[in-house]
Protein backbone atom coordinates (compact mmCIF):
# COMPACT_ATOMS: atom_id res chain seq x y z
CA UNK A 1 0.00 0.00 0.00
CA UNK A 2 1.40 3.24 -0.76
CA UNK A 3 1.57 6.18 1.81
CA UNK A 4 1.51 9.98 1.82
CA UNK A 5 3.09 12.33 3.89
CA UNK A 6 3.24 16.13 3.60
CA UNK A 7 5.94 18.70 4.50
CA UNK A 8 6.22 22.41 3.84
CA UNK A 9 8.28 21.54 0.36
CA UNK A 10 6.28 18.44 -1.21
CA UNK A 11 4.24 15.04 -0.26
CA UNK A 12 6.37 12.26 0.42
CA UNK A 13 4.85 8.65 -0.95
CA UNK A 14 6.39 5.17 0.84
CA UNK A 15 5.13 1.93 0.96
CA UNK A 16 3.46 0.06 3.93
CA UNK A 17 3.32 -3.57 4.02
CA UNK A 18 -0.04 -4.00 5.33
CA UNK A 19 0.57 -7.32 7.03
CA UNK A 20 2.23 -5.85 9.79
CA UNK A 21 -1.40 -4.12 11.19
CA UNK A 22 -2.48 -7.83 11.47
CA UNK A 23 -2.19 -9.86 14.82
CA UNK A 24 0.58 -12.34 14.47
CA UNK A 25 -1.41 -14.59 16.36
CA UNK A 26 -5.26 -15.09 14.90
CA UNK A 27 -3.63 -13.05 11.57
CA UNK A 28 -6.97 -10.77 11.94
CA UNK A 29 -6.59 -6.78 10.80
CA UNK A 30 -5.55 -5.32 14.35
CA UNK A 31 -7.80 -3.07 15.94
CA UNK A 32 -7.48 -0.92 19.00
CA UNK A 33 -5.83 -1.13 21.68
CA UNK A 34 -3.12 -3.38 20.48
CA UNK A 35 -0.74 -5.16 23.30
CA UNK A 36 2.43 -5.75 23.49
CA UNK A 37 5.22 -7.51 26.02
CA UNK A 38 8.41 -6.39 27.47
CA UNK A 39 10.01 -7.86 24.05
CA UNK A 40 8.07 -5.73 21.99
CA UNK A 41 5.91 -9.25 20.53
CA UNK A 42 2.28 -8.13 19.61
CA UNK A 43 -0.69 -9.22 19.95
CA UNK A 44 -4.20 -8.08 19.95
CA UNK A 45 -7.24 -7.65 22.34
CA UNK A 46 -8.74 -10.89 21.54
CA UNK A 47 -6.11 -12.96 21.43
CA UNK A 48 -4.08 -11.76 25.11
CA UNK A 49 -7.02 -13.53 27.11
CA UNK A 50 -7.16 -17.02 24.96
CA UNK A 51 -3.16 -16.63 25.39
CA UNK A 52 -4.11 -16.28 29.43
CA UNK A 53 -1.79 -13.37 29.11
CA UNK A 54 1.26 -14.76 28.17
CA UNK A 55 3.29 -14.21 25.02
CA UNK A 56 3.74 -17.35 22.72
CA UNK A 57 7.00 -15.68 21.22
CA UNK A 58 9.00 -15.18 24.64
CA UNK A 59 6.36 -16.24 27.61
CA UNK A 60 6.78 -13.14 29.06
CA UNK A 61 3.61 -11.05 30.34
CA UNK A 62 1.44 -9.47 27.33
CA UNK A 63 -2.12 -7.54 27.71
CA UNK A 64 -1.38 -4.79 30.05
CA UNK A 65 1.34 -2.46 28.30
CA UNK A 66 -0.14 -0.79 24.91
CA UNK A 67 1.59 -0.53 21.94
CA UNK A 68 0.73 3.39 21.24
CA UNK A 69 3.39 3.69 18.32
CA UNK A 70 1.41 1.10 16.28
CA UNK A 71 -2.25 2.08 17.56
CA UNK A 72 -1.25 5.71 15.60
CA UNK A 73 0.35 3.97 12.58
CA UNK A 74 -3.74 2.47 12.37
CA UNK A 75 -4.95 5.41 13.29
CA UNK A 76 -3.60 7.10 10.04
CA UNK A 77 -4.04 4.41 7.60
CA UNK A 78 -6.95 4.54 5.84
CA UNK A 79 -7.20 2.52 2.35
CA UNK A 80 -10.03 2.74 -0.51
CA UNK A 81 -13.28 0.39 -0.68
CA UNK A 82 -12.59 -2.34 -2.56
CA UNK A 83 -15.72 -1.60 -4.72
CA UNK A 84 -13.96 1.72 -5.76
CA UNK A 85 -13.71 0.79 -9.51
CA UNK A 86 -17.28 0.82 -9.61
CA UNK A 87 -17.68 4.21 -8.25
CA UNK A 88 -17.13 3.77 -4.04
CA UNK A 89 -15.24 6.52 -3.07
CA UNK A 90 -14.90 5.78 0.47
CA UNK A 91 -12.17 5.97 2.16
CA UNK A 92 -11.63 3.39 5.46
CA UNK A 93 -9.86 2.38 8.26
CA UNK A 94 -7.40 -0.26 8.48
CA UNK A 95 -9.64 -3.42 9.16
CA UNK A 96 -12.98 -1.61 9.53
CA UNK A 97 -13.26 -2.61 5.18
CA UNK A 98 -15.59 -5.58 5.82
CA UNK A 99 -18.15 -3.66 7.73
CA UNK A 100 -18.41 -1.23 4.95
CA UNK A 101 -18.05 -3.42 1.90
CA UNK A 102 -21.04 -6.17 3.97
CA UNK A 103 -23.53 -2.94 3.04
CA UNK A 104 -21.36 -1.43 0.34
CA UNK A 105 -24.15 0.15 -2.40
CA UNK A 106 -21.07 0.00 -4.96
CA UNK A 107 -20.85 -4.07 -4.50
CA UNK A 108 -20.70 -5.11 -8.16
CA UNK A 109 -23.51 -6.85 -9.46
CA UNK A 110 -23.84 -9.27 -12.33
CA UNK A 111 -25.85 -8.91 -15.83
CA UNK A 112 -29.04 -11.00 -15.33
CA UNK A 113 -28.72 -12.18 -19.26
CA UNK A 114 -27.81 -15.19 -19.86
CA UNK A 115 -23.96 -15.73 -21.23
CA UNK A 116 -23.54 -11.61 -20.68
CA UNK A 117 -20.16 -10.98 -18.61
CA UNK A 118 -20.81 -7.22 -17.48
CA UNK A 119 -20.04 -6.54 -13.77
CA UNK A 120 -20.74 -3.16 -11.85
CA UNK A 121 -22.67 -1.11 -9.35
CA UNK A 122 -26.86 -2.19 -9.28
CA UNK A 123 -27.26 1.09 -11.30
CA UNK A 124 -24.55 0.97 -13.90
CA UNK A 125 -26.00 -3.19 -14.63
CA UNK A 126 -30.04 -1.39 -14.97
CA UNK A 127 -28.33 1.18 -17.24
CA UNK A 128 -26.47 -1.45 -19.42
CA UNK A 129 -29.51 -3.69 -19.44
CA UNK A 130 -31.98 -0.67 -20.21
CA UNK A 131 -29.97 1.43 -22.44
CA UNK A 132 -26.77 0.35 -24.10
CA UNK A 133 -27.11 -3.60 -24.63
CA UNK A 134 -30.24 -5.49 -23.95
CA UNK A 135 -32.84 -3.73 -25.13
CA UNK A 136 -35.26 -6.76 -25.67
CA UNK A 137 -35.20 -9.16 -23.01
CA UNK A 138 -33.94 -12.98 -24.01
CA UNK A 139 -37.05 -15.16 -23.13
CA UNK A 140 -40.06 -13.45 -23.71
CA UNK A 141 -41.90 -10.91 -26.05
CA UNK A 142 -43.35 -8.45 -23.42
CA UNK A 143 -40.97 -6.69 -21.60
CA UNK A 144 -41.29 -5.71 -18.24
CA UNK A 145 -41.37 -2.50 -17.12
CA UNK A 146 -43.43 -1.76 -13.92
CA UNK A 147 -44.02 1.15 -11.29
CA UNK A 148 -44.03 0.13 -7.81
CA UNK A 149 -47.10 -0.72 -6.28
CA UNK A 150 -49.29 -1.18 -9.13
CA UNK A 151 -49.46 -5.08 -10.29
CA UNK A 152 -48.58 -6.44 -13.85
CA UNK A 153 -49.17 -9.55 -15.46
CA UNK A 154 -46.29 -11.82 -15.95
CA UNK A 155 -46.57 -14.78 -19.18
CA UNK A 156 -43.91 -16.99 -19.31
CA UNK A 157 -42.89 -20.43 -20.07
CA UNK A 158 -41.69 -22.82 -17.08
CA UNK A 159 -38.74 -24.05 -19.64
CA UNK A 160 -38.06 -20.10 -19.76
CA UNK A 161 -36.83 -20.42 -16.37
CA UNK A 162 -36.20 -16.55 -15.85
CA UNK A 163 -37.97 -13.03 -17.52
CA UNK A 164 -36.14 -9.88 -16.51
CA UNK A 165 -38.02 -6.22 -15.57
CA UNK A 166 -37.67 -2.63 -15.16
CA UNK A 167 -38.34 -0.71 -11.76
CA UNK A 168 -37.84 2.10 -13.64
CA UNK A 169 -38.37 4.73 -11.18
CA UNK A 170 -36.20 3.02 -9.16
CA UNK A 171 -33.80 2.28 -11.51
CA UNK A 172 -33.52 -1.37 -10.60
CA UNK A 173 -33.91 -5.13 -12.37
CA UNK A 174 -35.84 -7.43 -10.80
CA UNK A 175 -36.23 -10.72 -12.28
CA UNK A 176 -39.20 -13.69 -12.01
CA UNK A 177 -37.55 -17.39 -11.93
CA UNK A 178 -40.12 -20.97 -12.51
CA UNK A 179 -37.87 -24.18 -11.24
CA UNK A 180 -40.08 -27.34 -11.87
CA UNK A 181 -39.48 -30.16 -9.63
CA UNK A 182 -41.31 -33.62 -9.67
CA UNK A 183 -44.15 -31.85 -7.22
CA UNK A 184 -44.58 -28.74 -9.14
CA UNK A 185 -43.08 -25.27 -9.81
CA UNK A 186 -41.35 -22.75 -7.74
CA UNK A 187 -41.64 -19.29 -8.36
CA UNK A 188 -39.77 -16.64 -6.80
CA UNK A 189 -38.88 -13.08 -7.06
CA UNK A 190 -35.64 -11.03 -6.97
CA UNK A 191 -33.85 -7.59 -7.58
CA UNK A 192 -30.40 -7.09 -8.72
CA UNK A 193 -28.61 -5.16 -6.33
CA UNK A 194 -26.35 -5.44 -2.77
CA UNK A 195 -28.23 -5.74 0.68
CA UNK A 196 -27.21 -1.98 1.17
CA UNK A 197 -29.78 -0.28 2.66
CA UNK A 198 -29.50 2.61 -0.17
CA UNK A 199 -30.78 0.27 -3.19
CA UNK A 200 -34.11 0.56 -0.83
CA UNK A 201 -36.62 -2.42 0.82
CA UNK A 202 -39.50 -4.16 -1.22
CA UNK A 203 -42.39 -6.64 -0.52
CA UNK A 204 -43.97 -8.47 -3.12
CA UNK A 205 -46.71 -10.81 -3.42
CA UNK A 206 -47.93 -13.08 -6.53
CA UNK A 207 -51.40 -13.91 -7.90
CA UNK A 208 -51.43 -17.44 -10.20
CA UNK A 209 -55.23 -18.25 -11.49
CA UNK A 210 -56.26 -21.47 -12.74
CA UNK A 211 -59.63 -22.84 -13.32
CA UNK A 212 -61.17 -19.81 -11.15
CA UNK A 213 -58.25 -21.40 -8.67
CA UNK A 214 -55.96 -18.57 -7.10
CA UNK A 215 -53.25 -18.58 -5.27
CA UNK A 216 -51.17 -15.83 -3.84
CA UNK A 217 -48.12 -16.03 -2.04
CA UNK A 218 -47.07 -12.95 0.00
CA UNK A 219 -42.99 -11.84 0.42
CA UNK A 220 -42.09 -8.97 3.23
CA UNK A 221 -38.74 -8.63 1.38
CA UNK A 222 -37.86 -8.85 -2.01
CA UNK A 223 -34.61 -10.76 -1.70
CA UNK A 224 -31.72 -8.96 -3.11
CA UNK A 225 -28.83 -10.56 -5.08
CA UNK A 226 -25.92 -9.84 -6.90
CA UNK A 227 -26.17 -12.77 -9.67
CA UNK A 228 -28.78 -15.23 -10.89
CA UNK A 229 -29.06 -18.37 -9.50
CA UNK A 230 -30.38 -21.47 -11.04
CA UNK A 231 -30.40 -23.34 -7.81
CA UNK A 232 -34.00 -23.83 -6.81
CA UNK A 233 -34.84 -21.54 -3.90
CA UNK A 234 -35.07 -23.42 -0.08
CA UNK A 235 -36.93 -19.83 0.92
CA UNK A 236 -39.21 -16.89 -0.12
CA UNK A 237 -41.58 -18.59 -2.84
CA UNK A 238 -44.50 -19.49 -4.21
CA UNK A 239 -45.27 -23.61 -5.28
CA UNK A 240 -47.36 -24.38 -7.55
CA UNK A 241 -48.05 -27.52 -7.19
CA UNK A 242 -48.93 -30.17 -10.36
CA UNK A 243 -52.30 -30.57 -10.11
CA UNK A 244 -52.44 -26.40 -10.31
CA UNK A 245 -50.69 -26.08 -13.69
CA UNK A 246 -52.17 -25.67 -17.11
CA UNK A 247 -49.61 -27.21 -19.91
CA UNK A 248 -46.16 -25.66 -20.08
CA UNK A 249 -47.27 -21.89 -19.66
CA UNK A 250 -47.62 -19.35 -16.24
CA UNK A 251 -49.79 -16.49 -16.02
CA UNK A 252 -49.46 -14.41 -13.00
CA UNK A 253 -49.87 -11.24 -11.68
CA UNK A 254 -47.08 -9.39 -9.56
CA UNK A 255 -47.10 -6.55 -7.20
CA UNK A 256 -43.92 -4.89 -5.62
CA UNK A 257 -44.28 -2.43 -3.08
CA UNK A 258 -41.60 -0.18 -1.96
CA UNK A 259 -41.23 -0.14 1.87
CA UNK A 260 -40.67 2.58 3.89
CA UNK A 261 -37.52 2.38 6.12
CA UNK A 262 -37.94 2.34 9.72
CA UNK A 263 -36.50 5.91 11.50
CA UNK A 264 -34.22 5.06 14.62
CA UNK A 265 -35.74 6.67 17.68
CA UNK A 266 -32.67 7.52 20.25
Amino acid sequence: MECVSSTEDKPRTGILNLDVLSCPICIEPFTIPIFQCDNGHLACSSCCPKLRNKCPSCAWPVGHSRCRALETVLESTSIPCQNAEFGCTEKLTYGEESTHENTCSFSPCSCPVQDCNYIGSYKDVYVHYKKLIHKNPQSTSQRYRVRCGESFCVKMNISDNLVIGTLYKERLLFTVQSFRKSNGVYVTVSCIAPSSPKAGKFSYCITYTVHGLSITYKSPELKKIQRVSFHTPTENYMLIRNSSLHGESLEMRICIKKEKEMKRTI
